[in-house]
């Protein structure tokens, strides 16, 4: 029966967004997916509680590369990159900031966590040109499955499976699997206990 009362719930979630569904498209051909997209789903970003989480997760499966039907997003999300792919049972806490991102499945992100599309999105090579005016780059960051990333942590690089981000932390290269890494720029400080040797081989030099 909850199946089922989910299954109703979903229908009902599409078709209320079908029309801003609709518009986005139209929209999208006239300033392009992205900057259409963005506009539409900061609009829903505000409906509260589980109504909100039905009515973003509807039309962020019809909006994004991807984005799978037991994903929540919580209240206050914002996207900016239809590229993103949201996994199996992912959860995005409140007020989250997403830009190119993979999140695999049954990762978890507290709240105002922000992943940006990599970290060179503005260019700043010439101090001569405004930084505005400096092209950047967008980059695919993917978060791991079964990855924890803690409260207002910025991720601007890949990080493995099965970690622990500490909330705060700064992630600007790579992070191996099964590990906790925390501080400005995130170092690993321990292996989880899980890790099997193939896992730490990737531990060679501890600081990341």
């Amino acid at each position: 029966m909850r199946e089922l009362l989910k299954s109703i719930a979903r229908a009902v979630a599409w078709l209320a967004v079908l029309p801003k569904i609709v518009s986005f498209r139209l929209c999208a051909l006239a300033v392009g997916r992205d900057r259409a997209f963005e506009s539409a789903a900061q609009g829903l970003s505000r409906i509260p509680g589980l109504r909100g989480q039905y009515l973003r997760r509807a039309f962020l499966s019809h909006a994004l590369e991807r984005c799978d039907p037991t994903a929540a997003i919580c209240y206050g999300t914002l996207f900016s990159k239809v590229g993103a792919i949201i996994g199996a049972n992912v959860y995005v806490g409140p007020g989250c900031h997403l830009g190119l991102v993979h999140l695999e499945q049954n990762v978890l992100l507290a709240d105002s966590v922000h992943v940006p599309s990599g970290g060179h999105t503005h260019g700043s090579e010439n101090p001569d040109i405004p930084i505005r005016e400096q092209p950047g780059r967008d980059t695919l960051v993917r978060i791991g499955e079964g990855t924890w990333i803690g409260s207002a942590a910025v991720i601007l690089a890949d990080v493995g499976s099965n970690c622990i981000i500490g909330a705060g932390a700064v992630v600007t290269r790579p992070i191996p699997p099964n590990v906790v890494a925390a501080g400005v720029p995130a170092r690993v400080i321990r292996i989880r206990p899980a890790a099997n040797a193939g896992d730490r081989r990737h531990l060679a030099a501890p600081s990341v």
